[in-house]
């Protein structure tokens, strides 16, 4: 009777022992299965890029092909991104066994302030996108008196709060299929050129809203039937309209 307890202090001795073994072998065999080259990165794949293309993207991103796909880094690749402005967020994904696959959401550019001779393209938020001194394909805002302009940070001018209306009003022009060549804000009344010589004329609220009731739309779309490219149309409250063959 005194030697049963022993006996079975010995066998489960030996199947902690056993276990162990066990877990030790499965362990190294995982390690070597997820350090094979049946695991080194052979493709990257970029979506949903449109300013960068996919070799851009890629190149900016420094994956490097043939390391192991469990050694790279994804915050490491995602922080290069996002150094530039263009990006707003990146996800970093493994498509195993060897696919790294880089989602990127992109700023778009909305419009442009002329300092001096160069060009400051911003997006819908206000933020810095690039400076260049090729004339960009956006609406010009006119009249910010300009404090700092750094890529990757906020434009700052004197006239924030009439800038912050004029970016939410280009958000109605874009919603309504309309483009404005440029947007004079130096006072109270918003001047926004259709054409150098067509302009429509009025506080960024008003213009706003009349953009959103498909007013201002319309009214146009009668001058553009009439052949009328020259004029200034004077928005009102309640999206009043009014036409004056004038342009001052």
């Amino acid at each position: 009777m005194a030697d049963k307890p022993r006996k079975k202090k010995k066998r489960k001795k030996k199947n902690y022992l056993l276990r162990l073994l066990v877990i030790i072998a499965v362990g190294v065999g995982l390690y070597f299965l997820l350090t094979s080259e049946w695991f080194d990165i052979d493709a990257v794949k970029v979506e949903n890029n449109s300013y960068y293309t996919v070799e851009q993207v890629k190149d900016m991103a420094g994956v490097k092909i043939s390391e192991n796909i469990f050694s790279m880094k994804k915050s490491i690749i995602k922080d290069k991104l996002l150094k530039d402005p263009y990006f707003k967020n990146v996800v970093i994904k493994r498509k195993l066994p060897s696919t790294v696959v880089i989602q990127v959401e992109e700023r778009s550019e909305k419009a442009a302030v002329l300092y001096k001779s160069t060009y400051i393209i911003i997006d819908g938020d206000g933020l810095v996108l690039r400076k260049t001194h090729a004339e960009p394909k956006l609406t010009l805002i006119e009249g910010l008196t300009l404090k700092e302009a750094k890529p990757g940070k906020a434009l700052k001018v004197e006239e924030n709060s009439m800038l912050t209306d004029t970016l939410s009003m280009l958000a109605s022009m874009e919603a309504s299929d309309l483009f404005f060549k440029k947007i004079n804000i130096s006072s109270v009344i918003v001047k926004a050129h259709i054409y150098d010589d067509l302009v429509c004329e009025g506080v960024p609220e008003n213009l706003k809203e009349s953009l959103k009731n498909g007013n201002l739309e319309t009214a146009l779309y009668e001058m553009y039937s009439k052949g009328i490219k020259r004029g200034t149309l004077k928005i009102g409250s309640d999206s009043y309209c009014s036409f004056d063959p004038k342009v001052e």
